[in-house]
């Protein structure tokens, strides 16, 4: 191995730290899975032959996509077995509301959500692509197929998505909606409410079996409009509503006794809020543990 100080390897990896994480988050979907994939990314680091790395950051990049890759079994193998609906982790943007990307394609709850239905080699080609603008040929060369190849991954991938995602509205609709949504729940007017949602709207409740959720999607506006004031009624009593920015987007964290309980966050289309997602797991609500704090 080529001579190299111990503190000069890690200025190098903490240079690229932030788009490794967010190569590692949005292939996934788990901030905890991602930091287990950089840690054994660093291993592979101080034993690699520097001689033989000539652009670090594409080195890194690379092993961090493989072997997220390769976690990806593993994730996906207990998520089969996840009591209730499972959702992605939520991350505290607010710093940087991109997660080390040139945009912020595939961040959101939803399109993480999407994800998990692509093959692993159609997620990796997605995420290079659109999150990180990766050409076709890098990427060709990160999965070891074609260039056609890697063109064909990114292009079904991005079929799919935008299939399912149809029409995405713009930032002044989407917090019109969201205050409206918000401006609903908290009076109790169910009427207002459903005028929010689309007519297929749907509600994701994740609490691992660790707390109290639904454990079957909720589907259409007058459920899942019912369904929302049934949960604030029954536990909302003690809990203050905070706007934070979880995955680039506002979200409203539920917070009790300075602690997080609840992130609400919304998926919004032109007829309404389409995909309502209740992260109540309380290991995937830790990375908003200081804005619930804040706000005690």
């Amino acid at each position: 191995m080529a001579s190299v100080g111990l503190s000069e390897q890690q200025h190098l990896f903490e240079q690229h730290r932030g788009r490794l994480f967010g190569i590692a988050y949005r292939m996934l979907g788990t901030a905890a899975d991602a930091e287990d994939v950089l840690q054994d990314a660093w291993l592979r680091w101080q034993s690699a032959d520097r001689a033989d790395v000539a652009d670090p950051g594409a080195y890194l990049a690379t092993v961090v996509t493989r072997l997220s890759l390769t976690a990806l079994g593993s994730a996906r193998a207990r998520r089969e077995v996840y009591v209730g609906p499972w959702l992605p982790e939520p991350v505290d943007t607010t710093s940087d509301p991109t997660l080390g990307a040139e945009n912020t394609e595939a961040l959101s709850l939803a399109v993480l959500l999407l994800l998990e239905r692509l093959t692993p080699a159609e997620r990796a080609a997605y995420v290079l692509h659109e999150a990180f603008d990766y050409p076709f040929q890098r990427i060709a060369e990160v999965l070891e197929v074609s260039e056609a190849n890697a063109r064909q991954l990114a292009s079904r991938a991005r079929k799919h998505i935008t299939e399912e995602r149809r029409t995405v509205v713009t930032g002044g609709q989407r917090d019109h909606l969201l205050a409206a949504f918000l401006a609903a729940a908290q009076s109790g007017d169910l009427e207002a409410l459903e005028a929010t949602l689309s007519e297929d709207a749907v509600s994701l409740s994740d609490g691992g079996g660790l707390v109290s959720a639904a454990r079957k999607p909720v589907h259409g506006r007058q459920r899942v409009a019912q369904l929302i004031l049934g949960v604030l009624e029954k536990f909302g009593q003690g809990i203050e509503t905070v706007a934070v920015v979880a995955n680039g987007a506002g979200a409203m964290l539920g917070v009790r006794e300075g602690h997080p309980v609840a992130l609400w966050t919304l998926d919004i289309a032109p007829d309404g809020v389409r995909r309502l997602m209740i992260v109540m797991n309380p290991h995937k609500l830790e990375r908003f543990a200081a804005s619930a704090l804040s706000h005690s």
